[in-house]
C-alpha cells in the first residue's frame, strides 16, 4: 500500500510553528528579562561634569541693548571646542564650582582669532549686566553650568529604554480594564492592550502561547519539575475548569466598588513582582554588596508564596494556572469569540489521542474537536499527529472536517445554570473581596504621621490605591532602594505599593524614572524639572533629640546633604536668644540650630539618611534620625493632574503678598524666640541667613 499524502493544507504547519512558537517563547522571555535586569538597572549613571572650552577672557564689549559680549583673550580660540551657534557658560574664574553662575548660558555668536563673540540665550537681568562690566573679572567659558542640578540617572535611563520598560505590563489587558473600572479615568496602557487584543483575533489567545513571561516560566518549571513528578497528576477535568471566569468576574465587580485587585492575580504583575523580591536582590547583593540589600518583610513573603504556589499547580497538570485559574487568560479567552481563524480536525485523524494527551491548555475534547475559547494557537498538538490532521486555518474551513461528536464535551460546556452559577460565584468572590478590604484596608484618617511617603508624582491616597497594581517595577528602577514595598502596615490596600524609606537612602534629584515605568499612571511620568518640584513630603525636626537644637554637639550633616542636592531647604537660625527691650536679641545669647524651609523642602529624605546613617548607625549618637519625613495634607503634592512648577511660583507668590500686608517694608533677620515651636515648619521671621560656620557665632 501506497504512502498515505499529507493534506496540502497543514503542509506547511507541519512541525515548524511548534519550534517557532518555541523561538518566540525564548526571545520574548530574554527581552522581559533584558527589561527587568538591565533597563532597569541605574547604577551605570555617573553625574556628567562641567567640562572647560576655554579660559582667561576678558570683557571688550557690551552691547546693552542686545546682551552681547565681545570677549578677548589671550589665546588663540580651538575650533575643536568651540563652534558657531554653540550654548555654552559663561562664569567668573573665581566663582568656578559655585551654584550660581555670574552669566549663565550664552550662545556663540561668532569666533575670530582671541576674540569671542556671545549673544544671551534669555534676556539677561539687570544683576547680571553689572557683573559683566566688572573689568576686573576674568571669565571662563564652559559646555555646561557647574550649578546646573544633575540629571544623569534620568539620562542613564532614557538612553537605555530603547522599547518601554513596562511594555509587558502594558500588554496585559485586564491591568488597564481593572484601573480603568476602578478610577472611572482611562489609562495610557489600554492602547498597548487592545493591539495586543486585535492581534489575538487572527491568533486566538496568542499571548499565553507566545508572549506571556509568567507561562514561559511555568512551562520551563513544567519541564524541568513537573514532569518527573507524577504523584499528584489529575487524570480527569473536574469543577476547576471555569475557575478563570470566576477570578476575571471577581475581579472585575471588585474594581466597580472603587478596589483594585488585578494586581494581585493578573499574570504580568505576579511574575515582576516575584523579579523585584527575589532577583533584583540577587542582583543587587552579587553585583554592589549584599549589605546593600533591604530587609523582607511578610509582604515579600506572601508575594513569594503566591508565585511559588502558582508554578507548584504544574504538578496537578501543565499548565494548570494558565489553563483553568488565570484571569488575564480569562480576558483573552472572551476574545476569542472573535477569532477569525481556529484549529480543526481532517477525516485524517486515526484517533490516536495524543493530542489531547500532550494539549498544554486542555484545548481539546475528546472527540479531538476544539475547545475553541481555550486554544492558544500554540501547535503543539501538530507536532505529535502522525497523519497531519490538524490544520489552523480559516474559521469558516469546512473541507474534509472530523464529524464532531455532539455528547463528547464531557460536561464542559457552559450552559444557562452553569452561566448562572459562574456568575454567582464571581459575585460572592468580588463582594468578599471588597468586604475583606474594608475590613482589613488602609485608615487613612488616621495620623499623618504615620502615612507612608509616596514616590514623587504620585496622584492623590484613594486614587493611588485604584491605580497601583503593585507590579514592583519601581522598586527595580529606583537608585539605591529608596522605594521599598509595604508589607502589612495599611493592610490590604497598602500590600506591595511602594513607600520611601528615608532611613534607608534618600530619593535622588536626578532620577525620575519610577513614574516611567509605572503603566497606569499611580505614579505620574514627570519630566525631571517637575520631579524636583514636587513635594514627596515635609522634613520636620525633633527639637528634643536634634543635636545643635538640645546644645549637646555641633552637626550639620542635614544642612551639608540637602545644599549638595542642590535644594538648600535647611538653614541655621539663632534660637532661645534672650531678647532686649526693644525686642531684639542680646549678643552671645542663644545658639544656632538647623530649621527647614518648607517652601523649598521636597520631602526627598536625604537629610534623615544622613542623620540615620551617620548619627544613629555609625556613632549612636541618636536612637533614631532627628530629622524625619512626614506625608500628610498641607506637607505634600498628590495631584492627578497639573504642573507642581506652577504650583510653587502660585505659592511664592501667595507668600510675597502675605509677607508685605504683615510686614510691610521691614523684615527681621533673626530668629525670634518662640516662633521655633514646630521647627520642621517654615517660620514667620524674615529671609534666612547665611552662616557659613554657624557654631563659631553665639555657640554654646
Amino acid at each position: 500500500m501506497g504512502k498515505r499524502k499529507r493534506p496540502h493544507s497543514s503542509a506547511s504547519w507541519a512541525r515548524a510553528p511548534w519550534f517557532f512558537r518555541r523561538s518566540i517563547q525564548l526571545v520574548c522571555l530574554l527581552v522581559y528579562l533584558v527589561l527587568f535586569f538591565y533597563v532597569c538597572w541605574p547604577y551605570g549613571a555617573r553625574p556628567v561634569q562641567p567640562k572647560l572650552l576655554s579660559a582667561g577672557w576678558q570683557l571688550d564689549r557690551l552691547d546693552q541693548a542686545t546682551g552681547n559680549i565681545r570677549l578677548q583673550g589671550a589665546v588663540a580660540l580651538d575650533p575643536v571646542k568651540l563652534t558657531v551657534g554653540q550654548t555654552v557658560y559663561v562664569i567668573d574664574e573665581k566663582a568656578t564650582g559655585q551654584a550660581d553662575p555670574e552669566v549663565g548660558a550664552m550662545v556663540v555668536l561668532a569666533m575670530e582669532p582671541s576674540v569671542l563673540t556671545l549673544g544671551p540665550r534669555d534676556e539677561l537681568p539687570v544683576t547680571t549686566l553689572d557683573a559683566i562690566l566688572m573689568g576686573d573679572i576674568r571669565w571662563s567659558v564652559y559646555d555646561r553650568s557647574p550649578g546646573q542640578p544633575p540629571s544623569h540617572y534620568a539620562d542613564w535611563f532614557d538612553g537605555r529604554q530603547w522599547i518601554p520598560a513596562d511594555i509587558f505590563l502594558r500588554m496585559d489587558p485586564l491591568l488597564s480594564l481593572g484601573t480603568m473600572i476602578a478610577q472611572r479615568c482611562w489609562v495610557g496602557a489600554a492602547t498597548v492592550a487592545l493591539v495586543v487584543l486585535a492581534v489575538c483575533v487572527l491568533i486566538p489567545r496568542g499571548f499565553c502561547g507566545y508572549v506571556c513571561p509568567l507561562g514561559t516560566v511555568i512551562d520551563l518549571f513544567d519541564w524541568a519539575v513537573s514532569r518527573r513528578i507524577r504523584r499528584f497528576r489529575l487524570h480527569r477535568a473536574g469543577w476547576w475548569v471555569h475557575i478563570k471566569y470566576v477570578v476575571l468576574g471577581a475581579t472585575l465587580l471588585a474594581a466597580a466598588f472603587g478596589l483594585l485587585v488585578a494586581g494581585y492575580v493578573a499574570a504580568i504583575p505576579v511574575v515582576t513582582r516575584a523579579m523585584a523580591f527575589t532577583g533584583d536582590p540577587l542582583q543587587t547583593g552579587l553585583r554592589r554588596g549584599w549589605y546593600l540589600v533591604p530587609p523582607m518583610n511578610w509582604g515579600h513573603a506572601f508575594s513569594l508564596l503566591l508565585f511559588l504556589g502558582i508554578l507548584s499547580l504544574g504538578l496537578l497538570r501543565r499548565r494548570f494556572w494558565c489553563a483553568y485559574l488565570c484571569p488575564s487568560g480569562a480576558m483573552f479567552s472572551l476574545g476569542n469569540l472573535f477569532r477569525i481563524r481556529q484549529r480543526k480536525v481532517q477525516t485524517t485523524c486515526i484517533d490516536c489521542g495524543k493530542c489531547v494527551q500532550v494539549c498544554p491548555f486542555d484545548a481539546i475534547e475528546f472527540d479531538f474537536s476544539t475547545r475553541a475559547l481555550d486554544c492558544t494557537y500554540c501547535h503543539t498538538c501538530s507536532k505529535v499527529c502522525q497523519t497531519d490532521a490538524i490544520v489552523f486555518v480559516d474559521r469558516r474551513f469546512e473541507v474534509d472536517l472530523k464529524p464532531v461528536e455532539m455528547n463528547s464535551d464531557d460536561g464542559r460546556r457552559v450552559g444557562r445554570r452553569g452561566f448562572l452559577a459562574i456568575s454567582a460565584a464571581a459575585m460572592a468572590s468580588g463582594v468578599g473581596c471588597v468586604v475583606a478590604a474594608k475590613a482589613f484596608g488602609a485608615n487613612l484618617a488616621r495620623s499623618p504621621a504615620g502615612l507612608p511617603i509616596r514616590p514623587p508624582g504620585s496622584v492623590p491616597e484613594e486614587a493611588f490605591f485604584r491605580l497601583c497594581i503593585r507590579c514592583g517595577e519601581c522598586f527595580k528602577v529606583c537608585p539605591n532602594n529608596v522605594l521599598q514595598a509595604e508589607g502589612f502596615e495599611q493592610g490590604l490596600d497598602g500590600l506591595w505599593t511602594p513607600r520611601v524609606n528615608a532611613d534607608w537612602a534618600g530619593c535622588e534629584p536626578s532620577c525620575n524614572a519610577c513614574g516611567q515605568v509605572c503603566p497606569t499612571g499611580a505614579i505620574r511620568a514627570l519630566p525631571l524639572e517637575e520631579k524636583r518640584e514636587a513635594r514627596m513630603g515635609l522634613a520636620i525636626v525633633n527639637p528634643d533629640t536634634c543635636l545643635p537644637w538640645a546644645n549637646r554637639d555641633a552637626c550639620q550633616l542635614c544642612v551639608d546633604e540637602c545644599n549638595a542636592a542642590g535644594y538648600r531647604a535647611v538653614e541655621f537660625r539663632q534660637v532661645h536668644a534672650e531678647i532686649d527691650g526693644d525686642g531684639l536679641p542680646l549678643a552671645g545669647t542663644g545658639y544656632f540650630a538647623p530649621f527647614i524651609l518648607a517652601d523649598r523642602c521636597v520631602g526627598c529624605g536625604l537629610c534623615q539618611t544622613r542623620c540615620s546613617a551617620i548619627n544613629v548607625k555609625a556613632e549612636h549618637a541618636l536612637s533614631e534620625s532627628a530629622i524625619v519625613v512626614q506625608a500628610g495634607p498641607g506637607r505634600e503634592d498628590r495631584m492627578m493632574t497639573g504642573s507642581y512648577r506652577r504650583l510653587r511660583e502660585k505659592e511664592a507668590k501667595q507668600r510675597t503678598e502675605q509677607r508685605g500686608t504683615v510686614f510691610g517694608s521691614q523684615e527681621t533677620d533673626f530668629f525670634v524666640p518662640g516662633a521655633e515651636s514646630v521647627p520642621g515648619e517654615e517660620p514667620t521671621a524674615g529671609p534666612p541667613s547665611d552662616v557659613d560656620d554657624p557654631f563659631g557665632i553665639g555657640g554654646p
